[in-house]
């Protein structure tokens, strides 16, 4: 069973940010979404195809290729809708700098070993965007759900494999996402109580 978890992952991966994308095209409301959290997983995930492609991880190729590509759209999008962070920019091509000298210099095991710290980078600035966000309705509840199933499969593959950087990063992404989720929720009872109580007020009138 343990070796169906990365085609399980692979499932919950590739479509991953379609939810987030097409909410994004419906309503072109980007409240709560980070544009940094965007482009870092689209740079992040391409680095990770480097690292499971040298760790014989053939299968986990593909959702890293969705992410990187399907995140780098999104943050495109965003872009476009005025949502570019430009205090951001230049620690992100930091980031993606720093990424590029641990694979040069240490090749699989060094770039791994940076990568094991990635997850928390990433989803920084998106737990920080939509806590920090009074009414963050932008944000895609389809998605981090995708993103829960996908890590909870790699943080137990990394277990039992004793990868140390797949088990950060599924430990940190499941967290990462149920906190998301959670912020969802509570922005959508939130939304249903304004219209009840705007209802309500109406009746009265």
């Amino acid at each position: 069973m343990l070796d169906l978890l990365p085609i399980a992952a692979t499932c919950f991966g590739i479509p991953q940010y379609l939810p987030q994308i097409l909410k994004l095209r419906r309503t072109g409301d980007t409240a709560g979404v980070s544009w940094s959290w965007a482009t870092l997983t689209s740079i992040n995930n391409a680095a990770w195809f480097g690292y499971f492609m040298a760790s014989g991880y053939w299968t986990a190729s593909l959702p890293s290729t969705a992410a990187a590509t399907l995140a780098g759209t999104l943050s495109v999008m965003l872009v476009r809708r005025g949502a570019l962070n430009p205090r951001a920019v230049g620690w992100i091509v930091g980031w993606a700098g720093l990424l590029a000298v641990a694979a040069i210099v240490g090749g699989r095991i060094g770039l791994g070993t940076l990568l094991a710290a990635a997850s928390i980078v990433q989803v920084t600035p998106s737990l920080w965007t939509a806590y920090r966000t009074g009414r963050p309705t932008g944000i895609s509840p389809g998605t981090w759900a995708l993103v829960l199933g996908e890590l909870s499969c790699w943080f137990v593959f990394g277990l039992s494999n004793a990868d140390v950087r797949l088990t950060a990063l599924g430990a940190t992404g499941v967290l990462a996402s149920l906190l998301m989720l959670g912020r969802a929720h509570a922005t959508r009872r939130q939304r249903i109580v304004t219209i009840d109580a705007v209802d309500s007020g109406a009746g009265r009138a």
